[in-house]
């Protein structure tokens, strides 16, 4: 290898390699030895992952999920409200909790409703865990409407559940009050509607649309491979991974706080990354057959190669996914925890379960009959048709089948047996992607400056971003949720659909005056529609003030509002007096879960860009290609945040998409951020370990650039290619945050994997040349040598 001129002595390379012999005379890693033993025992290697798979679904299905839904925030004023309201109170105010709303136009009074309502809210509330607050109870006047063209016309009761419920619980729960209201016979009766309001009590519906990406990636792999049966690999390999880690995701749920949409992530994540991993490692196995190697050596080279970037770039993700757990939000710790697992099962199985199919699979890999393709076609149409909901369209599967079984019968006669010939490789230099990089080199600052625009202009719309919680606002239209929030909005208000509660400890008769008074306060103050009297918990200890905003939810204004009245209403009405008064409830806790992780962000990309520069650093010995892969990672996570804020902010393309305009969910800034680094260094790692191997190798900054993109842009395309489809046919979901994940995952992709990679790269590594790899010399001796390329190389022999 020819290093740089003028560069300093090497340090030592850090392996984890062994010292036994490689079949050609160089020394074996533990990568290569790993990679040529799952080859030659590939039964054991399945049977163990087997035996895995099996042990996961029994741990699951003993302990069941336990989904949490508790966003409590470190000593923030809603958690000790809920402290406050708990200990005095008992449910009231708890965040898992949802609505019956009723609307008669006769009239809630009407004899037969109210007693139709009356037997219905009963049977409710004698459910174990819950509680009912009737419109037709003691103090249940407040919640009948008064005033304007709906008085007297809609109610509603308050449904409460205990701290003990957990929300995989609250689903099932929701479908058995949908049975009462329906048997209860309110919904036949004219002029009346029935709804049950709350997301927790929503109907959750599995996802089914990541059927639309495989059946995409089915077609893909097959053009970027060549073969069905490297095809079949790639996403079998991707499967096993996920599958066992929805497993793990479901047993993880009864020990840490794991929201509901937590496996509906790892399918996601999983399965790009995991064909992403397969396809990078099955492509480098190719090539190295391509160069003469053996099958079990050549999946040895592979593993010590693209295995490695596989390793660093999921090892990556898992480290930064952890990270969320500093956060010390346990909501948040547990979404990054279990897409943690998730990769890191991913991971292991690209690197063990991909080498035993390849052992075998055998000389298969590069044999593909009419019957196969036409089996894996037909087989990507039930897919879709899964996906897309489109029945019909699953008859393609017994067809796929029967394709099969008929291409087994009657030996090289049969048509369905007919061997498809593949196209020959062309010269590196032959390729579009050589062109194509010689074209951006010979204007870099062209393209530099414009990709760079680019980004700027779609990272703009971050500068309004707002972070906050959407509400049923955002359910779609159909749903008994959204339905409920409507008629709660029409008769009551927009702020009656999240009340807040000011709670404060009494210890004294003149507290309750004293706290009437601030009753009186807040009915003043604007942004507020309505504050009840103070109203003396059962025990005597504390009382409580329900206070019902002029605006929903998720609008500013109520987050405005809840900012008023603890830094000014409420400290000037009780100054003096002994009280204090605490705001809480279910929007008080989302405003504090918000600020408290927006006072953590920008520690956490600060903490996690300065790890990404060293590690690259330690990898490729330079100070500015870590540097421009730094910026680079910025500049399009910053693109797919804009993108986020113009669709789920500001509503563009919303009624195309499904999408009502609302704050984006605090959490997902950092959940994408510690997903989409881990899997750009993917590719900064794969792509410019190979421009650098080349630079390495002839010492030419100008050709190595383009030679090194030429050998890994299809592979990159391919791969990006998937995982944009797999994670934007998440959009398609009902659930909001999973749509935004989706969309914000396959926009990034797509960025960095076509303007960064494909034009950004080649033009700044043109327009400084040799000091890409520039590092000085003390620098050099300090730092260690993370060599990501591998032992294996054949310098004398390359791809053509």
């Amino acid at each position: 290898m020819v290093p740089p001129p003028g560069a300093a002595p090497r340090p030592p390379v850090v392996t984890l390699g062994g010292n036994g012999a490689h079949p050609r005379g160089r020394k074996t890693t533990v990568y290569a030895a790993l990679g040529q033993w799952c080859f030659g025992n590939p039964w054991r290697i399945l049977a163990s992952w087997l035996v895995f798979a099996v042990a996961a679904a029994v741990l699951a299905g003993t302990l069941g999920a336990s989904y949490g839904a508790a966003l409590s925030t470190p000593d923030s004023e809603a958690n000790r409200s809920a402290e406050v309201l708990e200990d005095h109170f008992g449910s009231v105010g708890s965040t898992i909790n949802g609505t019956i709303v009723l609307k008669a136009e006769s009239g809630v009074n009407d004899p037969a409703v109210r007693t139709a309502m009356t037997e219905l809210l009963a049977t409710v509330d004698a459910i174990d865990e819950v509680t009912v607050s009737s419109p037709y109870g003691r103090d249940g006047g407040r919640r009948i409407a008064v005033g304007g063209p709906g008085a007297g016309k809609y109610a509603f009761a308050d449904v409460e559940l205990s701290r003990n419920f957990n929300v995989d619980e609250a689903g099932p729960l929701g479908l058995e009050i949908i049975d009462l209201i329906d048997a209860s016979g309110l919904r036949s009766m004219d002029g009346v509607e029935v709804e049950m309001g709350g997301s927790w009590l929503a109907r959750q519906e599995p996802p089914e649309t990541e059927a639309i990406g495989l059946a995409f990636a089915v077609f893909v792999l097959i053009a970027a491979v060549g073969s069905v049966v490297a095809m079949g690999v790639t996403v079998g390999t991707a499967l096993v991974g996920v599958g066992i880690g929805v497993l793990a995701i479901t047993a993880l749920s009864n020990t840490v706080t794991v929201p509901e949409f937590a496996p509906t992530l790892g399918v996601m994540i999983g399965l790009g990354v995991g064909i992403d991993y397969a396809l990078i490692i099955l492509n480098r196995f190719r090539e190295w057959v391509g160069r003469g190697l053996e099958p079990q050596e050549a999946v040895g080279a592979a593993l010590d190669s693209a295995g490695r970037s596989v390793v660093f770039a999921g090892a990556t993700v898992v480290v930064s996914l952890l990270g969320l757990l500093l956060i010390g939000l346990p909501f948040v710790a547990g979404i990054g925890l279990s897409a943690a697992v998730t990769v890191a099962i991913v991971m292991v199985g690209s690197m063990t379960v991909l080498p035993a199919l390849l052992g075998l699979t055998g000389d298969r890999m590069t044999t593909t009959r009419v019957r196969g393709i036409t089996a894996a076609a037909l087989v990507a149409v039930a897919l879709l048709g899964f996906g897309t909901g489109i029945r019909p369209l699953l008859a393609a599967l017994p067809a796929a089948a029967a394709v099969l079984i008929a291409g087994a019968f009657g030996g090289n006669r049969n048509p369905l047996r007919r061997i498809l010939g593949h196209r020959e490789p062309k010269a590196l230099r032959d390729t579009a992607w050589y062109r194509l990089s010689r074209v951006v080199q010979a204007r870099p600052w062209l393209f530099a400056l414009g990709g760079t625009a680019v980004l700027l202009v779609l990272a703009a719309p971050v500068l309004g971003l707002r972070l906050g919680f959407s509400d049923e606002g955002n359910f779609p239209p159909d749903t008994t949720t959204r339905k409920a929030y409507d008629l709660l909005a029409e008769g009551f208000g927009p702020g009656a659909n999240g009340p807040l509660f000011i709670v404060a400890e009494t210890s004294a008769p003149a507290d309750l005056g004293t706290l009437d008074g601030l009753s009186g306060a807040l009915n003043q103050t604007a942004g507020v529609a309505f504050a009840s009297p103070a109203v003396p918990s059962p025990d005597g200890g504390a009382a409580l003030i329900r206070v019902q905003p002029t605006t929903g939810p998720q609008d500013a204004d109520t987050e405005s509002l809840v900012h008023e009245l603890r830094d000014n209403v409420i400290p000037a009405t009780l100054d003096g007096t002994g009280v204090d008064a605490l705001v809480g409830g279910a929007v008080a806790f989302q405003i504090d879960f918000s600020d408290f992780l927006s006072g953590r962000m920008l520690i956490f990309f600060a903490a996690v860009l300065g790890a990404s520069f060293l590690l690259l650093m330690a990898v490729f010995r330079s100070l500015i290609v870590p540097l421009k892969a730094v910026v680079m990672n910025m500049l399009s996570i910053g693109a797919s945040y804009g993108v986020l804020v113009a669709v789920f902010q500001w509503g563009w393309f919303g009624s195309v998409l499904g999408i009502e305009a609302a704050p984006i969910e605090p959490f997902i800034p950092m959940m994408l951020f510690a997903v989409l680094f881990g899997l750009s260094m993917d590719y900064e790692v794969f792509l410019l370990s190979r421009m650098k191997e080349e630079y390495e190798r002839t010492g030419d900054p100008v050709n190595s650039v383009a030679d090194g993109l030429a050998a890994t842009a299809r592979v990159i395309t391919a791969a990006a290619a998937i995982m944009v489809v797999v994670f934007g046919s998440f959009v398609l979901e009902d659930n909001r945050v999973v749509k935004l994940f989706g969309m914000g995952l396959a926009t990034a992709i797509a960025i960095d994997a076509t303007l960064v990679r494909m034009l950004i790269v080649p033009s700044t590594m043109e327009l400084l040349g040799a000091r890409n790899w520039w590092l000085p010399r003390w620098l050099d001796r300090i730092i260690p040598n993370l060599r990501i390329e591998g032992e294996l190389r054949e310098q004398s022999q390359r791809p053509a």
